[in-house]
Formats: structure tokens, C-alpha cells, sequence
């Protein structure tokens, strides 16, 4: 029996995908590729967004600290699934398993409320374009980040302490990294009361942004209907269909993971779920927002050219 207020030196097992060994290396082998895209795609639209003066711009500003939270969420699990999927070590400590979950929960938590002040953004570029540079002041783009950032480590902290008050029996984690649905599997006594606070943190920070996020997208869609312009109806099309793509694929896979009850959560199901929003959807990010926009497209080329120039 262990839990995380009594057995502070046990060791987690991480079953991973174990239970399909013939899967491992070709798991391996994707999940390595994706990464590496990954770290190169996210640190390119940090690079561009920093380098290019085209790109400094609110949206951009913010699009620069979703790559950087794709960056250290994926960092934050990958590695130690590469190495549970070479078989080599498959276990985690408790300060390892602790610290990766309050870190992963963190950044899916902050990445949760930045992609709601991306759409007020998009909100006020296209409802308010006359006021937008008013409206979108940097110090105002500056705290919304800020706030994005501490909303989603205080929501980490709370939800990370009541696990850790939590009695849990065993110490088998079938999953690929120390995420919080499995930890209420492990549950050993009656914790309704500390799993409805849990819940209520959830809704509140995955629920209420989405249904915030489609507000805002419901108005966005009335101004644009009500554009004459061809041009400028695809332009405000295209630059809000990246942010909604995003928003869809993100928002879809954490709900089925975080808002469902913990009778009806599949261990087995969770796991390759929680692939797509770890690995996947940081993977896809930099490619929606670059096939998309050619902005980014145009900053990309001057910069390479550039390197190939001094080359």
C-alpha cells in the first residue's frame, strides 16, 4: 500500500504501452519524429516572432507563448516515455512522479486560458478593428499573459495538493507519464468530497474557457457575415480558422480526458488520448498557424534566405 502523505521514498511503475510490445518500437520511432518537429517547429515561431518586426504584433506575441508552452509541455513527458518505451526503465519516484504531474498540469492549465485571451484577441481584431491597437495595448497583452501563466500554475497547485492528500493504494500507473485521472484510480478510501473540488477545478479551467472561446468565435462569425469584402472575409477567415483549429483539437481530447467521471474513465483509452494533446497537437500547432498564414510564411523565407545568404 502506498500513498503520496505516507510512502514519500516508494517508486511509481509506469506501464506505458507495455501491454503491446510488438507496438513499442514503431511507437518509438513516431513519437521521436514528432518530437523532433516538434522542438523545431515551436522554436522556429518563437525564433520568427522575435526576429521579424512584421510579426510583432499581439497575436503573435501570444502565439510565441503557446509555442513556448508546447515546448516545455511536450519536454515535460516525452523524454521519459522514450525511455519507458525502450524498455530500459520504467519506473518514476515519487518527487519525479509529483513534479511531473504539477508541471504537465501546470502548462495544459495555462496553455487552457492563454488560447481564451487568443480569441479575445481575434475578437478584437475583427469586431473592433478600428480599436484594436487601443484595445490591444502591450501592457495589456503583457498581463494577459502573465495572468495566463499564474492562472494555470495556481490551478496546478491546488489540484496538485489535493491529490497528494489523497491515501492511494498500490503503485502501478497505467499510463505513459503520472497524470491525474489514473491517480484517481489509485484511490484506496471514499474521496468524493476532495474529487467534487478537484472536478469544480477542472470546469473552471477547462470548461469555462471553452464555452468563452466560443462566444467569442459566435460574434467573430457574426462580423464577418456581415463583411462586403470577398478579400477581407477570407482574411479574417483564415486567420481566425488557425486559432479555431487549434482550439477544436486542443479543448477535444482534454475533455474526454478531465471532464468525465472516474468510474467511466478507460485507462487504456486515456493513454493513447493523452498522446494526441501531449505530442500531436504541440507537433500540428506550428504547422497550422505557418500553412495558414502568410505572414509567418513570409517571415520564414526572408529568414532562411537570409542564412543562406551568409552562408
Amino acid at each position: 500500500m502506498g500513498s503520496f502523505n505516507t510512502s514519500l521514498g516508494g517508486d511509481f511503475i509506469l506501464v506505458g504501452f507495455s501491454d503491446w510490445p510488438e507496438l513499442e518500437l514503431i511507437f518509438f520511432i513516431y513519437i521521436l519524429i514528432f518530437y523532433s518537429l516538434t522542438l523545431f517547429g515551436n522554436t522556429a515561431i518563437i525564433t520568427l516572432s522575435r526576429m521579424d518586426h512584421r510579426l510583432h504584433t499581439p497575436m503573435y506575441f501570444f502565439l510565441s507563448h503557446l509555442s513556448f508552452l508546447d515546448l516545455c509541455f511536450t519536454t515535460s513527458t516525452v523524454p521519459q516515455l522514450l525511455i519507458n518505451l525502450q524498455g530500459l526503465d520504467r519506473t518514476i519516484s515519487y518527487g519525479g512522479c509529483v513534479a511531473q504531474l504539477f508541471i504537465s498540469l501546470a502548462l495544459g492549465s495555462t496553455e487552457s486560458v492563454l488560447l481564451v485571451v487568443m480569441a479575445f484577441d481575434r475578437y478584437a481584431a475583427v469586431c473592433r478593428p478600428l480599436h484594436y491597437t487601443t484595445i490591444m495595448h502591450p501592457l495589456l497583452c503583457q498581463a494577459l499573459a502573465i495572468a495566463s501563466w499564474v492562472g494555470g500554475f495556481l490551478n496546478s497547485l491546488i489540484q496538485t495538493g489535493l491529490m497528494m492528500a489523497m491515501p492511494l493504494c498500490g503503485h502501478r500507473l497505467d499510463h505513459f507519464f503520472c497524470e491525474m485521472p489514473v491517480f484517481l484510480k489509485l484511490a484506496c478510501e471514499d474521496t468524493g468530497g476532495t474529487e467534487a473540488k478537484m472536478f469544480v477545478a477542472r470546469v473552471v479551467i477547462v470548461a469555462v474557457p471553452a464555452m468563452l472561446i466560443l462566444g467569442s468565435y459566435a460574434q467573430i462569425a457574426r462580423a464577418v457575415l456581415k463583411v462586403k469584402s470577398v478579400a477581407a472575409r477570407r482574411k479574417a477567415a483564415g486567420t481566425c480558422g488557425s486559432h479555431l483549429v487549434v482550439v477544436s483539437l486542443f479543448y477535444g481530447t482534454v475533455t474526454y480526458t478531465y471532464l468525465q467521471p472516474k468510474d467511466s474513465y478507460s485507462e487504456s483509452k486515456g493513454k493513447f488520448v493523452a498522446l494526441f494533446y501531449t505530442i500531436v497537437t504541440p507537433m500540428l500547432n506550428p504547422l497550422i498557424y505557418t500553412l495558414r498564414n502568410k505572414d509567418v510564411k513570409g517571415a520564414l523565407w526572408k529568414m532562411l534566405g537570409r542564412a543562406a545568404a551568409t552562408g
